[in-house]
């Protein structure tokens, strides 16, 4: 008879304590996880706009410069990644940037983790000519058959090593809200009691809403839970009000005049403090009930004066959002102005969108890169929005960090991937298990696993071995399933005889679920494409004015998407895109952004277009196509850097020097 969840709930926190052991003596070793700084944004997403300040001094600091940007020293950060490895770079802190360690710096951290395993995580994107659907990425397919591979057991074992490492971030006046419903929120319960200690359990708040659902053999289900903890005894709480509601004030607001005095009752002098209250009942030493004419009525823990977010200026078209009035009386209650707030879940942004408006400093992050790229939008169109770092996880090897099992699963699926791509493994047991080679023809093959980012130190490393193993190669190939945004710039500055990076077919995972891999073999079916790019027209510019400043005028040329073949679309989809393709490559661009003088090392956006900005043109479908920034004229050798994203996450740069 199978073990019940209770039954399994004890091994879940043993298995999560170990790892969140190892994982904080990893952040103590030299073998540190790091944050890759793929853009500094500074929000400028107005035609001919600039960020008004010194674009240098803004920039993160390095091993020779201490300068901070306007924010005393901060810099908010919005990371692409798993939250796993993103939190252990934050423990670890990043000098490069100016991070220090964030161990006990986080004063709230709300996080909206999945539900359910049967939640449809595809994407919808509606193009000029039609709409398509975008399955998730191969990193996101691992993790999400990962954190539900085994039914609740599996997503409470996800979480566990999670949660712990957000205690480890949290301040001592620090606390932690996690959204939930019925589907596990009995279960999370039971596992942050062990990590933050009963004691430290606040509130169990219940979110009621409106919404279509309807229930055929049950009630109806129309809440929410936020399971609120505070780290220790003594956290940050602003008692937050409800509005009042309009029978109410019918009935006492005469007792008031326009400024809160009460004009008569049982209090006739202005009340104290923040509050202007009039003691409906009793007495101060008996049960009082208050009515608080600015501020409402104390807030209970069950909200259902925020309403379920439906269509209007808010929606960002994310499925999970969640409405900003929930968010603002989160961090209003507990942080304060300058506080640093969190989001590991970071969904729709809708957590860092919020901190922003409110004065806050704020991390958030997420797995997925439509929310990525979401997260990033919804924070330029931000009025006076402060610039803020992107980042992905650096260069790791997610095999280190796994189970032997799990290690063993990455290196069969190298091999056959190699098999697929025609390449033979070797049978040396000293050779790399992702390794092989072309026969007859003297071609090495690397396959890169499905959890790793390839970028420039992948090819350095297959360069390397193309040199030195087994006495040299001619050529070597390396077969990638997620890549840096730069590689495409890299890979362009080498000479394809020697070198060549090729892109794994993303629902390979899926065909190799339904299909013997040796029957694809023997089809020869599989296609592995190359990277996509992008092309700039020469950039001009115009004559300085007096006040030493140039227009720089750029123009997207080309871009070129890798085969549809190669993306996680169904055929319908993919014949929309091929269009495309073919008529207008320039309508796949999500966002495009401009460095005009660019070092080599950090992107520093200084102009942005995205589709959905309207300020440059009134299509909200396509981004413009050229930009007339002025900026300020250099005594050296412009390098401009452009980079963008297409409507499916894929990063691209062009680099040209004036």
């Amino acid at each position: 008879m199978p073990k019940s969840l209770i039954e399994m709930l004890p091994d879940v926190v043993t298995h999560g304590k170990k790892e969140v052991e190892k994982i904080l003596q990893r952040a103590q070793s030299d073998n540190k996880l790091l944050l890759q700084t793929n853009e500094y944004v500074l929000p400028s997403p107005k035609d001919g706009g600039l960020f008004a300040g010194n674009i240098r001094k803004c920039c993160p600091p390095d091993n020779t410069s201490a300068e901070y940007c306007e924010t005393e020293g901060w810099f908010n950060r919005l990371i692409h990644g798993d939250n796993l490895f993103a939190m252990q770079a934050l423990l670890t802190g990043d000098p490069a940037t100016g991070l220090p360690s964030m161990r006990g710096k986080i004063d709230l951290i709300y996080i909206d983790p999945p539900f359910d395993s049967k939640a449809d995580y595809r994407t919808k994107i509606t193009l000029p000519n039609g709409d398509v659907e975008q399955k998730p990425t191969v990193l996101e397919q691992f993790a999400y058959s990962d954190t539900w591979s085994d039914g609740t057991i599996s997503y409470l074992k996800m979480l566990y090593p999670r949660l712990a490492l957000m205690k480890e971030l949290l301040s001592d006046q620090g606390s932690i809200y996690v959204h939930c419903d019925w589907h596990a929120g009995h279960y999370l319960k039971v596992i942050m009691d062990d990590i933050f200690g009963k004691n430290n359990f606040q509130n169990e708040i219940v979110w009621g809403y409106k919404s279509p659902a309807v229930g055929t053999d049950h009630y109806k289900r129309k809440h929410d839970i936020l399971l609120f903890y505070s780290k220790a005894n003594k956290h940050i709480f602003n008692p937050q009000g409800t509005p009042l509601a309009k029978s109410t004030l019918d009935v006492w607001g005469r007792h008031f005049d326009d400024n809160g005095v009460i004009t008569y009752g049982y209090m006739k002098e202005n009340c104290p403090g923040a509050y202007k209250r009039l003691a409906m009942r009793g007495n101060a030493s008996d049960d009082t009930i208050f009515l608080d004419v600015f501020n409402g009525s104390p807030c209970d823990d069950w909200w259902c004066d925020i309403p379920f977010l439906n269509k209007g200026k808010e929606r960002v078209d994310y499925a999970t959002q969640k409405p900003e009035a929930l968010l603002e009386r989160i961090i209003k209650a507990s942080s304060n102005e300058n506080s640093i707030v969190a989001d590991f879940f970071g969904g729709s942004g809708t957590t860092a969108a919020v901190a922003e408006k409110l004065g806050r400093r704020w991390i958030t992050s997420d797995l997925g890169k439509p929310s990525t790229m979401i997260m990033r939008k919804r924070m330029i169109d931000i009025p006076d929005c402060k610039p803020f770092l992107y980042h992905s996880i650096g260069d790791y090897s997610r095999e280190a960090f796994l189970s032997d099992k799990q290690y063993k699963r990455v290196s069969d699926l190298a091999r056959v991937v190699m098999r697929l791509y025609g390449a033979l493994p070797f049978d040396s047991e000293d050779a790399p298990v992702n390794v092989g080679h072309i026969r007859d023809e003297s071609t090495l093959v690397v396959v890169d696993s499905p959890n790793k980012v390839t970028n420039a130190n992948t090819i350095k490393r297959a360069m390397e071995l193309r040199d030195s193993f087994m006495g040299g190669w001619k050529k070597v190939i390396i077969l990638g399933w997620n890549f840096s945004f730069d590689i495409g710039d890299k890979l362009s500055a080498m000479n394809k005889s020697e070198c060549e990076v090729l892109v794994i077919p993303p629902d390979l995972l899926d065909l190799l679920r339904k299909k013997d891999y040796k029957d694809m073999v023997d089809s020869n079916k599989i296609r592995f494409n190359s990277l996509q790019y992008l092309t700039i027209k020469k950039p001009t510019v115009s004559a300085a004015n007096e006040g030493g400043k140039e227009t720089l005028n750029i123009e997207l040329d080309n871009y070129v998407l890798l085969s549809p073949d190669n993306l996680p679309l169904d055929n319908k989809s993919k014949a929309v895109v091929q269009q495309i393709m073919a008529e207008s490559p320039l309508d796949l661009i999500e966002y495009w952004s401009i460095d005009p003088d660019y070092d080599g090392q950090t992107f520093r956006s200084v102009w942005q277009d995205y589709r959905e900005n309207t300020n440059n043109d009134d299509d909200p479908l396509r981004v413009i196509h050229d930009a007339h920034i002025v900026v300020p004229k250099v005594d050296h050798k412009r390098k401009i850097c452009v980079k963008a994203v297409d409507v499916f996450g894929f990063e691209s740069i062009a680099v040209v020097e004036m």
